[in-house]
């Protein structure tokens, strides 16, 4: 069977590679801390000391570090990904970095005569643990249905969605829609505290009603608790963030939205929602 290398076992990375390895494929692990790989131990996967060792081992190789500088790290250093991998191969990058940090790598693997693919994710680790992921592919026909029977293990839907870049375009504008969501559901429930109306009862009214969105679900299912969302702040304002400039370097008119958010992501979450 196609061989399969695995870089970035957090939240969402572990699940998505705990899927490929049951679903049979050879896997090869590596992390930076060993802790991330003790989940693994009860599997067939192998652990390797370095990215090389991951690429010589490997056909096919998922990426899902959190920034630019991770991905290219793990793949592009001396002992990185790239160093090892045979001609042939196939990177698959999951993380949500920049369409030109993908043309980068593209154009180092292509010297290497190792295809890429982006692949970003939505969806977190529950998804893919049920394969019930959303993968956002872009990348030449072939290279995609070469990778399509390693992301179906964790996919559904898998999208592909254009050319290589293209998986990055459609991330950043999902993170751009979801970042603007729960700005817009932060507001409104302080909204509905101001208006005398118990914001449980307006998340109720939300879900059934023309006015829901996904992320004013998600506020209410953790209780209106913002703990766990401070932690995305970073990751959503670096999407915002690139979606920007993106926009920008192609001289397409970003939207309002998008240009405030920038200015100021989710300035909300510095503090509490007002008590219900």
């Amino acid at each position: 069977m196609t061989r399969v290398g695995f870089i970035g076992l957090g939240s969402q990375g572990g699940p998505m590679a705990r899927r490929i390895v049951d679903a049979g494929f050879p896997l090869t692990i590596w992390a930076r801390r060993a802790a991330s790989a003790e989940p693994f131990a009860d599997t067939a996967a192998t652990v390797a000391a370095t990215p090389a060792e991951l690429g010589a081992a490997s056909d096919i190789v998922g990426i899902c570090v959190i920034a630019d500088v991770d991905v290219t790290d793990v793949l592009l250093r001396p002992d990185g990904v790239l160093a090892g991998m045979d001609a042939g191969g196939l990177l698959m990058l999951h993380s949500t970095i920049h369409p030109d940090t993908v043309r980068l790598i593209a154009d180092a693997a292509a010297d290497r005569g190792v295809a890429v693919v982006d692949a970003p994710v939505s969806g977190g680790g529950a998804a893919a643990a049920e394969q019930r992921l959303l993968v956002m592919a872009g990348g030449a026909d072939e290279d995609v249905a070469r990778a399509r029977p390693v992301l179906e293990t964790f996919a559904n839907p898998l999208l592909h969605l254009g050319p290589l870049g293209s998986g990055q375009m459609a991330k950043l504008l999902n993170n751009f829609v979801f970042t603007a969501q729960v700005g817009l559901a932060l507001d409104t429930f302080a909204f509905a505290d101001r208006l005398g109306i118990d914001r449980a009862a307006a998340a109720q009214v939300l879900a059934s009603g023309s006015g829901g969105s996904r992320a004013a679900g998600i506020l209410a299912a953790m209780g209106f608790d913002l703990t766990g969302l401070r932690g995305a702040v970073a990751l959503l304002s670096k999407d915002v963030r690139i979606a920007l400039e993106v926009a920008e370097a192609v001289g397409a008119d970003a939207p309002a939205a998008l240009s405030d958010l920038a200015s100021g992501t989710l300035s909300t979450l510095s503090g509490e929602p007002a008590a219900g």
